[in-house]
């Protein structure tokens, strides 16, 4: 079948469905698309409201296989069933001028929520009590540009938060509320020819290491962590990603996958820094900003930045 034809039949099954989601009362779907192995099994489970700029940014899970998710642009925080059930956790304070994003999610241990806000003097790390509530400042980041993505070191107290404009990672002590500098260097940017003025993005905290991505030069990175706290050398672990917007691992080893952004798609990388395409636009994601695993439960949330037409939530069985 070919492209045009599958998005035709994808905007007709999406048409009727939410004309039938809107008699019901509910933003669920259960119509199955492809996906390529290993991935199967891939269906949109909610869909989110655009014009309340519900369009998710990042995302966390619960231990009952909910999902916590941010609302980059209504500044929200909230909880989304794989029922479609979607209740709002917390709103971030307004912004004292201009406008203001929500984007990284964590989750600790006790269901407390950390959360990455853009919002000029107002910039910084927020934390959310267990069940939501009114956020908390955790550490002022002003000067920080674009907050990002946020990840987190348990056995540390530490958190981890990139700043896209500069190329940067930060380190965020959760037990003296301060934040410092960890690394930053030409890995981290975007390069010259990059068609992203994106560069470190998503993070994530693996196997002694902090893993990066670029979205501007569409790699992926690992920075050991030194047994002081220090950032070792970085090294580049996979390339051809581009778009690459935030990403998980599976489970399975130094395996990824990661969603593009830019490009439509999420792909398998492996531990030698093979890429594989698994999911695609014909499967259902518009822009996917970031994803998720849990045991054979893979999450994908898409932010539709650009296509503008279905923010969603996307399930798929990882084999």
């Amino acid at each position: 079948m070919s492209i045009r034809l599958r998005r035709c039949r994808r905007s007709l099954l999406l048409s009727a469905v939410v004309l039938a989601g809107l008699a019901v009362g509910t933003q669920t779907m259960g119509t199955a698309f492809g996906a390529t192995a290993p991935l199967s099994d891939a269906r949109e489970v909610v869909h989110f409201d655009i014009a309340a700029l519900q369009q998710p940014e990042n995302i966390t899970l619960e231990p009952g296989g909910a999902a916590d998710v941010t609302f980059q642009k209504s500044r929200q925080v909230a909880q989304v069933t794989t029922s479609g059930t979607i209740t709002v956790l917390a709103t971030l304070p307004a912004p004292t001028t201009g406008s203001a994003t929500a984007s990284g999610i964590v989750r600790t241990a006790d269901g407390t929520l950390y959360v990455n806000y853009n919002a000029g003097a107002n910039s910084g790390i927020y934390r959310i009590p267990a069940g939501g509530g009114t956020p908390v400042l955790v550490v002022a980041m002003p000067d920080v540009k674009v907050l990002n993505g946020l990840a987190i070191d348990a056995s540390r107290d530490t958190l981890y938060a990139t700043d896209s404009s500069s190329g940067t990672v930060w380190k965020v002590s959760l037990k003296t509320k301060t934040a410092s500098l960890w690394t930053q260097g030409a890995d981290f940017q975007p390069g010259s020819t990059s068609t992203s003025s994106l560069g470190a993005n998503g993070v994530k905290v693996h196997d002694g290491a902090v893993w990066v991505s670029n979205t501007g030069n569409g790699t992926l990175l690992r920075v050991p962590i030194n047994k002081d706290g220090t950032a070792g050398t970085d090294t580049v672990k996979a390339t051809g990603l581009p778009g690459i917007d935030d990403f998980t691992f599976t489970g399975r080893g130094d395996q990824v996958l990661a969603a593009q952004n830019g490009t439509n798609q999420a792909s398998i990388v492996s531990s030698d820094g093979t890429v594989q395409t698994v999911l695609t636009v014909a499967d259902g994601i518009e822009n996917p900003t970031s994803v998720a695993v849990r045991g054979s439960t893979v999450y994908v949330a898409s932010g539709a930045y650009l296509t503008r037409t279905d923010p969603n939530l996307l399930l798929a069985r990882l084999r």
